[in-house]
């Protein structure tokens, strides 16, 4: 077990602390968050000057707005904020003309998507590993989150290299992310060929969680809970037919916490999608999602308020279960499964078996056998346990017990000791 001590006061590498206590005029000249400066940097790095539909303009500029004045970036955190906003730009640029030389894109038919909707630590991404091994299933691998279309899938030319460059790129990201974040891994184990969510790609439009769960950003986070959110599932369709027409065809695994409170627009722009939602007692779950955005705030934030951190997500969770209730009405109940975790863990390929039946999809011994294959060689807490407590973040358990009592009431969910 893991105790985590730091939340309130991380202890990060000297290197990192030194650029935060003497780097700060040097951030903020070096990594300006202006719009029009991140524009700029994104067409000197593809020498490209369409974003495709200015409709995301504002959501960006709220974003910019937010990050300068609410999230208390400190100067590695503002650096690495420019990084990501820059390389999202740089995407919307390659996809626009990736699609104007090959029009065709537009009719390439994403057929009954797997689409994971559940909470952090609900066994979403274990699912989504296991699904990674059935051969005939497509997922997003971390590596190609990040940077999804090359610069050398424009005109078809290969890089050259052994192996494609991004991989790399990722692979030392992940080691940054372990020097700073030791315990993560404990938390959430991500490797570059490893199946990651499309959070990230529907940040290429700027309407998506993964901004609120990274920095402190309450401008943009209230935006974004009350805004319609279907043209930006689009967007990510249009995405998944252009990494699709590059790499081939498959039937396309998916997984995003997100989607729990985006239901109708996941299913306007997917219409035929298979939804496996995933179920685990609420207020452990809320632990385990606060203390680890509380964790993970080291990498980008002055300062940590775990307390702070705790309230906010506490609310976000209760969001996030209320929005999965209330949008049942509206979904198909012969395209949805609930995978509860206790049944899971009872027998993992026997869950996978119930999600690829409730998907028509085969299970064929082949499969069966990589499944057990990754079981074997990806046990449970390999990298530790981390010892969540509620009180680590401010939050009372039987007051939350009693706030999510709906939660567990609808789906049968049991507490977990």
């Amino acid at each position: 077990m893991i105790r985590l001590t730091d939340l309130a006061r991380p202890q990060i590498p000297l290197p990192i602390r030194m650029l935060n206590a003497l780097g700060g005029p040097v951030a903020r000249r070096a990594a300006r968050l202006h719009p029009d400066s991140l524009h700029a940097a994104a067409r000197r790095k593809t020498r490209l000057d369409d974003f495709g539909d200015p409709d995301y303009l504002p959501r960006l500029e709220l974003l910019c707005r937010s990050l300068e004045t609410e999230a208390d970036l400190s100067p590695f955190g503002r650096l690495l904020a420019r990084g990501l906003l820059v390389g999202l730009l740089t995407t919307r640029l390659r996809l626009e003309e990736l699609r104007k030389r090959h029009p065709e894109i537009a009719t390439e038919p994403l057929e009954r998507p797997i689409v994971i909707a559940g909470l952090p630590r609900t066994g979403t991404t274990h699912l989504h590993n296991l699904l990674a091994q059935i051969p005939e299933l497509r997922t997003l691998p971390y590596w190609e989150s990040l940077e999804p279309i090359a610069a050398s899938a424009l005109d078809g030319a290969a890089s050259g290299a052994k192996e494609d460059p991004r991989i790399d790129r990722c692979r030392k990201a992940l080691v940054a992310i372990g020097y700073v974040m030791p315990h993560f891994a404990a938390m959430h184990e991500m490797t570059a060929d490893g199946p990651h969510e499309e959070i990230q790609l529907l940040a290429v439009d700027f309407a998506s969680m993964l901004f609120e769960a990274t920095y402190h950003v309450p401008s943009y986070a209230e935006w974004y809970k009350s805004a319609d959110h279907t043209p930006s599932y689009r967007y990510l369709r249009r995405l998944l037919q252009a990494l699709q027409f590059v790499t081939g065809r498959k039937r396309w695994a998916l997984k995003s916490p997100q989607h729990l409170e985006r239901m109708r627009p996941l299913v306007a722009a997917f219409p035929d999608a298979v939804i496996v939602q995933t179920h685990r007692d609420p207020v452990r779950i809320t632990a385990s999602v606060a203390t680890m955005i509380a964790y993970t705030r080291r990498m980008q934030a002055a300062s940590v308020d775990p307390v702070a951190i705790g309230r906010s997500w506490a609310a976000r969770t209760e969001d996030l279960l209320r929005a999965s209730i209330e949008d049942r009405r509206h979904l198909d109940p012969e395209r949805i499964l609930d995978l509860r975790f206790h049944e899971y863990m009872r027998d993992q390929p026997g869950a996978v078996a119930r999600v690829l039946a409730a998907a028509g999809q085969s299970f064929t011994d082949a499969a069966r056998a990589r499944v057990d294959g990754f079981l074997a060689g990806n046990p449970r807490g390999r990298h530790g346990l981390i010892d969540y407590r509620l009180e680590d973040v401010g939050l009372d358990a039987a007051e939350r017990r009693r706030a999510l009592g709906f939660y567990q009431e609808f789906f049968g969910v049991p507490d977990e000791n």
